[in-house]
């Protein structure tokens, strides 16, 4: 299970055997189900997540209590309250489970523990972070700039596995629009 995570990380930096027992060791391997909470909105934040298998989504509750939808993590992504997480903070996000979820967890200890013992591993998370604010920059721009249509189309281009296994109504709240406009968009 742990080669999953092994071959994730050496897409980025090489690991010799001895490395990724360190890198292993500082990692903790947790089952959710279904409906389940990762991060609650409210509750601190104890760890970052590799999701080994299952599907997750970010979201954010309004005090009117509707639901909007930052991200959808699946296999071989990474996702948190990233801001609570590295400030030790309560979490303004939940991160919740879209089916039965395996995860990798890494604190915030042991994530400074592994960057500071093995360098090469600062690289690969200094990648991720770019990346992933690369993605957040498209994003932002994509709801700023393009139409509901334009948004759906990316979204099926960049992470047509989504519309497999996402309800409707939640890629409605990913994409910012009703159920009735998706289906409007996806006949």
């Amino acid at each position: 299970m742990n080669q999953q995570l092994r071959n994730h990380i050496e897409k980025v930096v090489p690991l010799t055997d001895a490395e990724f027992a360190f890198v292993e060791q500082h990692f903790l391997a947790k089952h959710y189900k279904k409906h389940q909470f990762l991060v609650q909105q409210g509750e601190f934040v104890p760890f970052n997540y590799y999701v080994v298998k299952g599907l997750t989504k970010l979201v954010y509750m309004d005090e009117a209590g509707k639901e909007h939808i930052l991200a959808f993590a699946m296999e071989d992504w990474w996702d948190s309250d990233f801001q609570a997480y590295y400030t030790q903070s309560k979490a303004t996000l939940s991160l919740v489970c879209l089916e039965d979820t395996e995860v990798r967890c890494l604190s915030l200890e042991h994530y400074r523990a592994l960057c500071a013992g093995l360098p090469k591993i600062e690289h690969f998370f200094l990648e991720k972070t770019i990346f992933g604010f690369l993605a957040a920059q498209r994003r932002i721009l994509s709801l700023l700039t393009s139409s509901v249509q334009e948004r759906y189309e990316q979204l099926i281009r960049q992470h047509p596995a989504l519309l497999q296994r996402v309800p409707k109504t939640q890629l409605a709240a990913y994409l910012g629009v009703s159920r009735e406009t998706l289906s409007r968009l996806s006949l």
